[in-house]
């Protein structure tokens, strides 16, 4: 069992990381809306909104951004990531 939970906590390590570079590339549209990656990039931007769409969306179903006058605060990536690291902390106890 102990090289089970090394495996997962090592895969859930990842999908961190990689929910990391979602919030980066997030950013980074928002702050530079005519940037367009090419090449390799390209590649790097689709795979990390491909893996991070399907819980960010799920979430957004169920707790739609929360509107505050114009702003509407999206708390998916917040919840997703906060349940990632409890994961997380409960696979290192295998």
């Amino acid at each position: 069992m102990n090289i089970l939970g090394a495996i997962l906590g090592f895969v859930i390590g990842l999908y961190i990381m990689v929910m990391w570079g979602r919030l980066i590339l997030d950013y980074a549209r928002m702050f530079a809306p005519r940037w367009k990656p090419k090449g390799f990039v390209l590649v790097l931007c689709e795979g990390v909104y491909s893996l991070t769409d399907p819980p960010l969306r799920a979430v957004r179903k169920v707790v739609p951004p929360l509107r505050i006058g114009n702003i509407a605060l999206d708390l998916a990536w917040i919840i997703v990531m906060f349940a990632l690291v409890i994961t997380s902390n409960l696979v290192r106890l295998l």
